[in-house]
């Protein structure tokens, strides 16, 4: 079975700072794009940033030059660091990957539970 665990939300003031991490764990053949995504009270969920298992990145145009993502494949993890926080960031934030399982060779989209960032004005 694979799960999808984020961490790192929080409460921040505008201007501040948080870093979200996300963990995919089971047993995992391949792991293929990830990404962030949030949705904020009575809004659609939206992209925030993705990120192939090659490194590349794709940011939507409100979080560009604020908001990096990353990737460690030795630990299966994606990280969001997310700097100049602004309100408009408030938002639950998910975790979604592309994953293979091992026990199957099945490839399927995971999605976390979600954390939740603040930001106060």
């Amino acid at each position: 079975q694979v799960q999808v665990v984020e961490s790192g939300g929080g409460l921040v003031q505008a201007g501040g700072s948080l870093r979200l991490s996300c963990v995919a764990s089971g047993i995992i053949f391949r792991i293929n794009d990830m990404g962030w995504y949030r949705q904020a009270p009575g809004k659609q969920r939206e992209l925030v940033a993705t990120i192939t298992s090659g490194g590349d990145t794709n940011y939507a145009d409100s979080v560009k030059g604020r908001f990096t993502i990353s990737r460690d494949n030795a630990k299966n993890t994606i990280y969001l660091q997310m700097n100049s926080l602004k309100p408009e960031d408030t938002a639950a934030y998910y975790c979604k990957g592309d994953i293979q399982q091992a026990s199957t060779w099945r490839t399927r989209v995971y999605w976390g539970q979600g954390t939740q960032v603040t930001v106060s004005s």
